[in-house]
C-alpha cells in the first residue's frame, strides 16, 4: 500500500519518502546469522537522500539496511516473495547485500516492482538491469535468445511445462534412482551446502538435495513446470524451507550469493541434443563458488560400428511407395532418390542388442567443469576401430554416460547396450551404402557434430576401410560410406531388443562390455574427413 509522500513525521528534510510497502517479513541473506523475520511488522522505503535515490528497510521502525539503487536487481521468486540484491559500493564489506521480503498481499507484490521499475528508470534510464517478474532480465536478449531459434524455444518450454512429460522422465527409474543415489550417497558434498538446480523441472532433484541436507537450494526452471515445482515443494514441507524455486533461464537469473554445488539433468540423446548443457556450462561460470562441484561433472560420447541388416532393410523399405509409376494416375518415382536419402537422414532412436557392434567402442570426453559453452557449439570426434568380426558395415553406434564424482562414492548413469534401458535409448546413424570389413581390418573415419539454432546438432559422419592383405601398408582406400543426419528430426524405433542370431558365414565378435569405467581419453589418431563414395540408394524395382 503506498503512502503520501513526505519530508515530516521526525524524518530529515533531505531524505524524503516517496513510497513505502507494508511487509510480512525480512531475511537479510548477506548475514551469517538467523534471518530476521517473523510477525513483527516490517517495510521497504523508496527515499530520495540528499536527491540520491535510496530503498531501504525496516523492522519495527528500526533501519535494518538497504541496497545501492543504482546496481540493484528485484527478483519476485513467488506471489509475495521478493529477492532484492545489489553490489556494495564499500568493498571493505561482503561484496553483495541481499534481502528476501514477503509482502502481505500480491496486489502489493505487484505494485512494489511496477513502482521500482519506473522508479529506477527515473533516475538511471531505460538501460539500468532490473530483473522483473517474468524472470527476465532488461530489454536487450539474452545469450539463450541470441543462439536459439524463437519457435524452437517456445516448442521446447511448453514440452517441459507438461507433467506428462515429466512423469515420463520419472518413472526412469535407472535414471531417477542413479540420482537419488548420486547425492544421499554423498551426503558431505551437500549438508550445509548452497545448491543450484539447473532445469529444476517439477523439482525432485532439488528436493533430493535437500534430504541430504543442503542449506538452501535454488531450483531454475523457464518453463511453466516452475509452478508445478512450487507446488510440489510446498507439500513437502519438511523441505520446502530450504528451496526456492525461481521462473527463468540460468543465462538471465540473478542468485543472491554463490552455489557450492550445482545439479542438473541436461542430458538429451547423443548426450547433447536440447543444447542444454551449454545452459548447464553457463550456470557453472555464473554461479558456481571456485572449486564447487557439478553433478553430473563429466559426460562421455561413445561409438563404436555396428551390422543390422534387418533395421537397413527396414528403413530403404520405406522408399519404396515412391517408386509406384502410376498412383492415381501419377508417376511418384521422380521423388524416389530423396525420400530415399531423407529416411537414411534420420538417426534411429532404439535399443539394440550389443552384438551387432562390429568393433569395442571408442568414447569423446566432455569435462562439464572444465569445457567452455563455445566448445560444445562444434563437437569433433576422430574415429578409428579394429573390426572383431567379418561382416557388413551398417553405419555408427553411440550412447553416452555420466559421471557424478562424489566425495564418498563415485557414480555413473549410462545409457549403454545391454545396460538396462533407459527413456534415452541408444542411437545409430545408418549409411545409404554400407560396407564389407573382414575380422581384424582397420575401420577410421571421423563423426562430426555441429550445433544450430533449433536447439540440436547436424552430424556429418564418414567412416572407411583400409587396404586388407597385400598392399595394406599402401593405405590405400578400399571402400568409403558417409552420411548427413540431423538429430533434432530422429526416428524412434522404441521396442524391446530383437533376439540377435549370426548368420551362418558371420564370425562370431569377440566378448564385449559396455560399461567402461576408466575416464582416460583415448589416444586416437587425427585422420583426415574422408571424401564420400557418391551414392543415391538401392533399387529394389
Amino acid at each position: 500500500m503506498e503512502h503520501p509522500s513526505s519530508s515530516g513525521g521526525g524524518m530529515r528534510v533531505e531524505d524524503e519518502v516517496e513510497v513505502e510497502f507494508p511487509l510480512s517479513s525480512i531475511s537479510d541473506l548477506s548475514l551469517d546469522s538467523a534471518s530476521t523475520s517473523g510477525s513483527a511488522p516490517g517495510m521497504a522505503r523508496l527515499s530520495r537522500y540528499r536527491g540520491a535515490p535510496r530503498l531501504r528497510f525496516f523492522l519495527n521502525g528500526e533501519d535494518v539496511g538497504g541496497l545501492d539503487v543504482e546496481s540493484a536487481q528485484v527478483f519476485q521468486l513467488g506471489p509475495i516473495q521478493s529477492v532484492c540484491i545489489a553490489e556494495q559500493p564499500d568493498k571493505s564489506k561482503q561484496n553483495t547485500a541481499a534481502f528476501k521480503i514477503q509482502f502481505k498481499t500480491e496486489e502489493e507484490s505487484r505494485a512494489f516492482h511496477q513502482r521500482f521499475k519506473c522508479w529506477k528508470d527515473e533516475y538511471f534510464g531505460q538501460g539500468g538491469k532490473l530483473i522483473v517478474s517474468s524472470g527476465s532480465t532488461g530489454t536487450s536478449k539474452s545469450k539463450f535468445d541470441e543462439k536459439i531459434e524463437a519457435s524452437s524455444a517456445k516448442m521446447y518450454f511448453h514440452y517441459y511445462g507438461q507433467l506428462l512429460h515429466q512423469q515420463n522422465m520419472l518413472q526412469d527409474y535407472v535414471r531417477t534412482g542413479t540420482y537419488y543415489a548420486a547425492v544421499v550417497e554423498n551426503r558431505a558434498d551437500f549438508s550445509g551446502r548452497v545448491v543450484v538446480d539447473v532445469g529444476a523441472g517439477s523439482g525432485i532433484l532439488s528436493l533430493f538435495a535437500a534430504q541430504a541436507g543442503a542449506r538452501h537450494v535454488y531450483a531454475i526452471e523457464a518453463s511453466e513446470m516452475a509452478e508445478y515445482a512450487r507446488k510440489l515443494i510446498a507439500g513437502n514441507p519438511a523441505l520446502s524451507d530450504r528451496i526456492t524455486v525461481i521462473k527463468g533461464k540460468v543465462e538471465e537469473v540473478e542468485l543472491p550469493e554463490k552455489a557450492d554445488i550445482l545439479i542438473s539433468e541436461p542430458m538429451g540423446t547423443l548426450l547433447v541434443n536440447e543444447r542444454m548443457l551449454e545452459s548447464y556450462v553457463i550456470a557453472g561460470d555464473r554461479f558456481l563458488v571456485p572449486g564447487g562441484k557439478m553433478f553430473p561433472t563429466v559426460g562421455r560420447i561413445h561409438v563404436a560400428p555396428f551390422s543390422d541388416e534387418y533395421l537397413y532393410i527396414e528403413i530403404a523399405t520405406k522408399a519404396l511407395f515412391w517408386q509406384q509409376h502410376s498412383y492415381y494416375g501419377v508417376d511418384l518415382t521422380p521423388l524416389h532418390g530423396a525420400a530415399f536419402q531423407g529416411y537414411f537422414s534420420q538417426p534411429v532412436v532404439d535399443a539394440f542388442d550389443p552384438r551387432l557392434l562390429v568393433a569395442a567402442p571408442l568414447f569423446h570426453i566432455i569435462d562439464f567443469t572444465k569445457v567452455k559453452e563455445e566448445d560444445l557449439y562444434e563437437i569433433d570426434i576422430p574415429l578409428k576401430f579394429t573390426a572383431t568380426v567379418g561382416t557388413k558395415v551398417h553405419g555408427i553406434a553411440c550412447w553416452f554416460d555420466v559421471l557424478f564424482d562424489g566425495s564418498t562414492v563415485p557414480r555413473w548413469l549410462t545409457t549403454a547396450p545391454g545396460s538396462p534401458t533407459t527413456h534415452w535409448y541408444q542411437l545409430r546413424c545408418v549409411f545409404a551404402q554400407p560396407f564389407f570389413v573382414m575380422c581384424g581390418q582397420e575401420i577410421t573415419g571421423r563423426l562430426h557434430m555441429i550445433a544450430h539454432n533449433a536447439q540440436s546438432y547436424t552430424i556429418y559422419l564418414t567412416l572407411s576401410a583400409k587396404m586388407w592383405g597385400p598392399g595394406a601398408e599402401q593405405g590405400e582406400i578400399l571402400q568409403t560410406s558417409s552420411g548427413k543426419f540431423d538429430l533434432k528430426e530422429p526416428y524412434y524405433r522404441i521396442s524391446q531388443p530383437q533376439a540377435y542370431q549370426a548368420p551362418e558365414d558371420q564370425q562370431q565378435p569377440l566378448p564385449f562390455q559396455p560399461q567402461d569405467l576408466n575416464v582416460q581419453p583415448q589416444d586416437v589418431e587425427e585422420t583426415d574427413l574422408l571424401e564420400p563414395t557418391q551414392n543415391s540408394g538401392i533399387d529394389f524395382s
